[in-house]
């Protein structure tokens, strides 16, 4: 069975290590392209996007997919719904491997916002200091409040300068740990705290940091994404394709 894997996350890498060794799955994953070296994964890769809906329907066809399991990150909106819309029209069966969201526990100061322009107008006029856990694609957004001063954690070294007047950059490469985060946070003096809402534990030592120092946090939501069959875990996506019984069975 050919399935393709839209990957790019901590699960898609273990969805990866789990089918690697299974000779009934050819497996496929594909990245984005967002981090300049990835890890190359134990079964055949590609990077890059596919060309909108019409690029993704051909792949799909030229390829002989069987199957396509999206693990992007819960805030590429734009290529699962390019998913859903191609495996419709090219009749491939999609499930979606889908983290949780991260919920509110006491202690959380969040402030909920759906989107990043909510996100800057929530820092305020007043000058902070920001911790953006947000990624390198969304800086800019943040350039018209040059009034801060802001953390940036990257996975790569910036290439050019940031859009930002005053930032520090950090380059490391997650899951972190809630002391380290504590501890960076502290060391920065950060007032305050931009995250997204991606779920999962490679990320949440951040979240988790800010409850221990009394940080508030704006945490953005997650985007809206058309309707797919979805699961949270490895094993599920496994039974899918055909290890323990049927979609139809299981109500995926």
């Amino acid at each position: 069975m050919r399935v393709l894997i839209l990957g790019g996350t901590a699960d898609a890498n273990r969805l990866v290590a789990a089918m690697a060794d299974d000779p009934r799955i050819d497996a496929i994953l594909s990245y984005a392209g967002r981090t300049e070296n990835p890890t190359p994964p134990p079964v055949s890769w590609r990077v890059g996007g596919f060309g909108g809906i019409d690029g993704l329907v051909a792949y799909l066809r030229a390829e002989q997919i069987a199957r396509v399991v999206d693990a992007t990150h819960p805030f590429a909106a734009q290529i699962s719904a390019h998913a859903v819309a191609a495996c419709a029209v090219a009749a491939v069966p999609l499930l979606a491997l889908e983290r949780p969201p991260w919920q509110r526990m006491p202690g959380d100061r969040w402030i909920e916002v759906d989107d990043l322009a909510a996100a800057a107008a929530a820092l305020g006029a007043t000058p902070r200091r920001v911790f953006l856990g947000i990624g390198r694609q969304h800086l800019e957004t943040f350039a018209g409040c040059p009034q801060h001063a802001y953390l940036v954690r990257l996975v790569d070294p910036p290439r050019a300068p940031l859009p930002l007047r005053e930032a520090e950059v950090i380059v490391a490469r997650g899951p972190f740990e809630r002391a380290g985060d504590r501890a960076m946070l502290r060391d920065y003096r950060a007032d305050i705290v931009v995250a997204r809402n991606a779920g999962g534990h490679a990320a949440f030592a951040k979240i988790e940091a800010a409850r221990d120092l009394a940080l508030p946090v704006v945490m953005l939501r997650r985007p809206v994404i058309p309707a797919r069959p979805k699961v949270e875990t490895v094993a599920e996506v496994l039974r899918w394709l055909g290890h323990d019984g049927t979609p139809a069975e299981r109500g995926v």
